[in-house]
């Protein structure tokens, strides 16, 4: 059954290098997607793939 799901959101200020938001606005606009959704999906990429190492929780 299709249910409409409402994602929440929250406004946040971020400094980064400058040659950084250059080559992420290049990318995101050669793939045609807004900025703001690449560096979500480059942050959510990043936490999915972190090694998390000596940090992980022990069982």
């Amino acid at each position: 059954m299709f249910q409409v799901k409402k994602i929440e959101h929250a406004n946040k200020t971020f400094r980064m290098p400058c040659d950084l938001i250059d080559q992420l606005e290049k990318l995101a606009q050669e793939k045609d997607v807004s900025l703001n959704q690449l560096v979500i999906q480059c942050c959510q990429y990043a936490l999915d793939h972190l090694d998390r190492g000596e940090d992980a929780p022990r069982e």
